[in-house]
């Protein structure tokens, strides 16, 4: 009888610690690597809020940031800016310290996807950029790079990162844009 109980708390165990792994597994369908080691990242370490939004659920399954373009996101994403990224990358992410990242040259050829720019940003690269996940929630980190992107500054075609929607509709950045608190879209607060 006790040899039973034994045995069935093993298999009981094996069960769970598979299906625990199982739904790892699913977080992500890409595998993400820091920029730098190309080591898989870790979201384990990730901050716990902002793990479960449905825009990161959909870029982790995809690897493509449903909040380009989203003018819900472009005013958190740009106050986020401002106050994480903007002293090291410039106001207008015309670079300081850091690279610049409103055109199309990259520091690191792989930040051109938003898959590469999210392990950038999450996994940190060389010099002063350190990982951010220490931060920035992942949610908080797709509005920035929604940003970042939106700062974008050359011809569309060079936007590799936009749906071709959205490249059709693209303008340069030009400066001094303001975004209404209520813009519909994915980032939208609901209201009090």
């Amino acid at each position: 009888m006790i040899e039973n109980k034994k045995t069935a708390s093993i298999v009981v165990g094996l069960f769970a610690s598979m299906a625990a792994l199982a739904a790892v597994a699913q977080t992500s369908a890409i595998t993400f690597r820091n920029t730098i080691t190309g080591e898989v990242l870790d979201f384990n370490d990730a901050l716990p809020e902002g793990r479960d939004t449905p825009g990161v659920k959909q870029f982790l399954a995809t690897g493509k940031n449903p909040y380009n373009e989203d003018p819900s996101c472009l005013k958190t994403g740009e106050q986020t800016f401002l106050s994480a990224c903007s002293g090291c990358h410039g106001h207008l992410g015309e670079g300081k310290i850091g690279p610049g990242l409103n055109d199309s040259y990259w520091t690191y050829p792989q930040n051109e996807t938003d898959e590469g720019l999210f392990s950038t940003i999450y996994g940190g690269a060389q010099a002063s950029m350190g990982p951010q996940y220490v931060n920035l929630s992942l949610d908080e980190m797709l509005q920035v790079m929604a940003w970042v992107r939106h700062l974008f500054k050359e011809e569309p075609e060079k936007a590799v990162w936009y749906t071709p929607e959205q490249r059709k509709k693209f303008k340069p950045y030009a400066g001094h844009e303001t975004f209404p608190d209520d813009s519909p879209g994915l980032c939208r607060t609901k209201s009090k």
